[in-house]
């Protein structure tokens, strides 16, 4: 065929998108209504069914179509890292958390945090080296932990992102204020009629929302190379902070370190969990990485370390400035050079800032919406969410949608309320990831015998249930004896693991070391920071959950339901094949290839 044929007809497939899949609940009132009698039969079916590394690997692509570029480098994934989480925490909640939970001590806050955050990177390194697809996450806990459970956390994902991203879109717009020598909620629209929290509107950081989107669409390694240039001049910036900052410093204003006692210090550490969220965004690139076995750790590690350093010299520099008192709460950096004299320096802090959120908001709208292919890859969401453009090799449907989900959250909610319901979701899908590893590692369909699966789920009891208990307790008092039992009987659940139930899969290229010890560790330490939330945080992600679990049972539920049913109607049609050829060749009769067309 001449060249004109050939493009006439890659217009067409493009046009058409991916190969069409008819889902047998959906195609009349009548099926669904049949569907609908039978969910509990398919809920016993599908609620702990496990996906396998090939068909993430290999199946669920095909629904997208075209490939996704692989362009990147670890060079990329470090950048990218940093961008990511670099300017989402450190300038959006250090000014709240010091003023009002935890002051002068927020450095151990970030401590903290960055340990927990640490031992979560670890773990969704194993497994984007393992399966290095778009879907981050929600193909790990898919293939670990089954269908029901990867679609609620897909949906925590998703709140993740969107919250994330409207809380940095809107402190975006309180320090482009400041830099406008304005008070930080100048730009705010304050409409009385509103609910409180949610009646001051931001069409500014809708706006930020749509260009950086505008940008992600376009192409994957553009959106690199902006977010390496601005990554870089808000390291030069950072620098300047610390720097310029500890020429303004003041030990009498550390003399009251924790005026909040323990339990601000870890209550601030939950929220400030906030300022690492972004790397799992590094994770849903993997499908773009050029040699994943080495980009990947490189890219996740590296980044995560460099980045706690930073948050602490950042947090050490404001306190030092500035009286925890006296610390702005939207915009504290900026606020800080100026009460300190060096009222030009705040100019340079806010628009590192910007340049920072910026990078955030571009990093959060190139991963969330690799989340959302994939998640429609799987049919638990409209297939068209998966298509991903041919010319730009982005996944546009999906990033669209995302965007105009972000920007509604933008538009009405107060920072406090996205900060606090953020943290909820990242923690708990965290504590996920880290059991899924653990399962990985310890479980393997078919062959573990049933003796050491019964070991592992009292081990895996005793842990989680052990970390539960801390954190209550944690809520409940402030005596420390309850942790003598607690936290001892962590240990058993994580020595019995160790001792008890043999290695069942090893990891082909890159691992976590210490397991369980570590996957453990970051349950531990996850649960126990979700006992510092409060408790609107738990209601408002009960309801979250409660909207999931419901979609789930009246879409998701049939649509993997009815897709599980085609792959083994395929794998049998398959089989019978092979067995027929086998049987041709024995008796001598040459089987003719088949055509792939109907």
């Amino acid at each position: 065929m001449d060249e004109n044929g050939n493009n006439n007809s890659r217009s067409a497939a493009e046009n058409h998108g991916p190969p069409s899949i008819k889902l047998e609940s959906f195609e009349s009132f009548y099926n669904y209504g049949r569907a609908i009698m039978n969910t509990p039969s398919r809920l016993v079916n599908r609620v702990m069914a496990r996906s396998m590394d090939e068909v993430e690997l290999i199946e669920a692509k095909k629904q997208s179509q075209h490939e996704m570029k692989r362009t990147l480098s670890w060079w990329d994934l470090i950048w990218f890292g940093m961008g990511s989480v670099i300017g989402s925490g450190i300038f959006v909640l250090t000014g709240l958390e010091v003023k009002n939970h935890v002051g002068p001590a927020v450095v151990l806050s970030y401590v903290i945090s960055g340990i927990s955050a640490m031992l979560s990177v670890l773990c969704y390194t194993e497994f984007a080296v393992e399966i290095p697809v778009a879907g981050g996450s929600f193909a790990y806990l898919r293939v670990e932990l089954g269908d029901f459970i990867s679609f609620i956390a897909a949906g925590n994902i998703l709140l993740e992102y969107m919250i994330g991203g409207a809380a940095v879109a809107r402190s975006w717009t309180s320090y482009f204020a400041t830099l406008c020598n304005q008070d930080s909620d100048k730009f705010l629209i304050q409409v009385k009629t509103l609910p409180h929290n949610y009646n001051q509107l931001d069409p500014l950081a809708v706006l930020v929302l749509i260009g950086v989107s505008i940008f992600a669409i376009l192409s994957t390694k553009a959106s690199s190379r902006l977010n390496y240039i601005a990554s870089l001049v808000h390291v030069i910036v950072i620098l300047f902070i610390i720097v310029a900052g500890l020429t303004k410093a003041d030990a009498k204003n550390y003399s009251d370190f924790a005026p909040f006692g323990a339990r601000g210090i870890f209550q601030s550490a939950a929220v400030l969990f906030f300022a690492y969220v972004g790397f799992d965004a590094v994770s849903t690139m993997a499908e773009e990485t050029k040699n994943p076995g080495r980009d990947i750790p490189i890219g996740l590690i590296g980044s995560m370390v460099m980045t706690t350093f930073i948050y602490c010299m950042m947090a050490v520099t404001l306190c030092l400035m500035q009286k925890y008192s006296e610390v702005d709460e939207n915009a504290a950096f900026s606020v800080a050079f100026e009460a300190a004299g060096l009222r030009w320096g705040k100019y340079i802090v806010a628009l590192g800032a910007l340049k920072g959120m910026t990078s955030v908001l571009l990093v959060g709208a190139v991963g969330q919406a690799r989340y959302l292919t994939h998640i429609a890859r799987s049919h638990l969401l409209p297939s068209w969410l998966a298509r991903v453009n041919p010319t730009t090799g982005t996944p546009i449907n999906a990033t669209t949608i995302m965007l105009f989900a972000t920007a509604i959250i933008a538009f009405f909610t107060s920072l406090d309320v996205l900060a606090n319901l953020l943290s909820i979701s990242t923690l708990f899908l965290f504590s996920l990831v880290a059991i899924a590893l653990l399962v990985r590692r310890h479980y393997a369909h078919g062959s573990t015998k049933k003796s050491d699966v019964a070991k592992f789920c009292a081990c895996i009891s005793l842990i989680v249930g052990s970390s539960v208990a801390s954190a209550v307790y944690w809520t409940r008092t402030e005596a420390w004896f309850g942790y003598a039992v607690t936290v001892p009987l962590w240990f058993v659940g994580t020595i019995g693991i160790w001792i008890l139930v043999p290695v069942a899969k090893k990891p082909k290229i890159w691992g976590v070391p210490w397991v369980p010890l570590l996957p453990s560790a970051s349950v531990g330490i996850n649960i126990f920071l979700l006992g510092s939330l409060d408790l609107d945080s738990f209601k408002r992600f009960g309801y979250w959950t409660l909207v999931l679990v419901v979609y789930y049972l009246l879409v998701g539920l049939h649509a993997s339901y009815d897709i599980a049913k085609l792959r083994d109607h395929n794998n049998k049609e398959k089989e019978n094949q092979l067995n027929l050829d086998e049987e041709n060749q024995n008796n001598g009769v040459l089987a003719l290839p088949q055509s792939s067309g109907n």
